[in-house]
């Protein structure tokens, strides 16, 4: 059987040259452009979406072939294609397909759920997560709703807990992708009946690969050896020494792990975090940190003076210590929040610092990142955010205060955990 040549569409012009053509021509008489390869317009133009956001389903999206880097400039558009503008997410908002994402996404507002979209959405698997935007579609492993698209809500962009008299919130901030700090609270008893109360805050170095499950893996064997050790009536001196260097074996094991666990940052240096955690009973107080995460001292009476109770490791740090430059100088330098101390495969050398203190009044502990102290460098700035009726209300205390950072514009994520000293009988919390 004889196959059939494909019949030219009727074109009044050559699509390549524009040189007219004669009814029944196979090729431009121009140009030579064989218009048999023309192919058949489509019964009407794609119907684009109203927004402009992409095309209706069924309609192909553009793909382009250049590697990234290339320096070849992207085809132009074939002559007659619908041009679409670009819009905010890399999901179709009509069929809920993912056709790229980049490296470091902005958030995207959430719009309302429609109500008759989740009356009429099937049952989802036990245990699925439901998507926050749509209330229908299923939230698949990377985040996205396989419904409408949209990026959900991460656990760690705003965290609050409270455990017994003692309370941390952490947020992302305003100008991060992600939240790379983390904290860890919680209560125990000595083995003389006293109770003892424990706040770790860990800051994931950005620099580095994986800062975010760094600060996490510190931050829960810190605590996790803290409230083991000190039950068993280690000195809590020695148990935050102890729960450092638990921390920074947490934090070195992830870079033992595959290399495909870095391969889409092998540049980047080991995971890392900062650490700083404070350890209440009811007549000690005992700091420990490595880093530039700091604690600061805040008594009920604000007649009395408060204290910073850290020292940075820090290039601002060294230059006040060797006598080059003041506070004021040092910390007004572009250099200043280069750390010279941290956890990580990669660090120097681990020198936890300990230290411990007896104070005379009741009061609170402020253990925090810098994304709080940036915004209340002196101890003085940080007495004046905190709240007076901050060791009776721990949790609103430590809300102020990320909303301090974020009023003064949250450009770090913000983690901070309030200590009331003394340590309070177990049971007692905010009010």
């Amino acid at each position: 059987m004889m196959s059939q040549m494909p019949q030219p569409i009727a074109l009044s012009r050559c699509p390549i040259c524009e040189e007219p053509l004669e009814s029944g021509d196979r090729f431009c008489g121009a140009c030579g452009y064989d218009l048999s390869a023309v192919p058949a317009p489509p019964d009407d133009d794609p119907t684009l979406v109203v927004n402009g956001a992409g095309p209706a389903a069924g309609a192909a999206w553009p793909v382009t072939s250049e590697p990234a880097g290339s320096d070849t400039p992207p085809a132009a558009p074939a002559a007659g294609a619908h041009e679409l503008p670009p819009t905010g997410s890399p999901v179709s908002p009509v069929t809920g397909v993912r056709f790229d994402r980049p490296p470091e996404p902005d958030e995207y507002p959430l719009q309302a759920p429609d109500p008759r979209v989740a009356q009429e959405a099937p049952a989802t698997a036990e245990g699925a997560k439901v998507c926050v935007a749509c209330r229908a579609g299923r939230v698949d492993l990377d985040g996205y709703c396989e419904n409408c698209g949209h990026a959900q809500p991460r656990e760690r962009d705003h965290m609050e807990q409270e455990s017994g008299p003692i309370a941390a919130v952490s947020d992302r901030g305003l100008r991060h992708h992600r939240n790379e700090d983390a904290f860890a609270i919680g209560n125990a008893t000595l083995p003389d009946g006293q109770p003892v109360a424990v706040a770790i805050v860990c800051d994931g170095v950005s620099s580095a690969t994986r800062p975010d499950d760094a600060s996490l893996a510190a931050s829960r064997a810190a605590s996790e050896a803290l409230l083991a050790a000190l039950p068993r009536g280690t000195h809590p001196q020695q148990a935050m020494h102890d729960a450092i260097v638990a921390a920074s074996r947490a934090v070195n094991s992830l870079a033992a792990e595959p290399a495909t666990a870095r391969e889409h940052a092998p540049h980047q240096n080991a995971p890392a975090c900062t650490i700083v955690g404070a350890i209440v009973t009811s007549g000690l107080l005992v700091i420990g940190w490595v880093g530039d995460s700091r604690a600061y001292w805040v008594p009920v009476d604000r007649g009395a003076l408060p204290a910073r109770l850290t020292e940075d490791d820090s290039w601002a740090a060294q230059m006040v210590a060797a006598g080059l430059m003041n506070e004021a100088e040092a910390y007004a330098d572009e250099r200043a929040h280069a750390i010279t101390g941290w956890l990580g495969a990669d660090a120097y050398e681990l020198e936890p610092h300990t230290a411990s203190f007896k104070p005379d009044r009741a009061g609170v502990v402020v253990v925090c990142s810098d994304g709080l102290w940036n915004y209340a460098e002196a101890a003085q700035e940080m007495a004046e955010a905190v709240p007076l009726d901050a060791a009776v209300r721990p949790l609103h205390s430590a809300q102020v205060l990320v909303g301090h950072a974020l009023d003064g514009g949250g450009h770090d994520n913000v983690t901070v955990a309030v200590v009331p000293f003394p340590a309070p009988s177990q049971g007692a919390g905010s009010a």
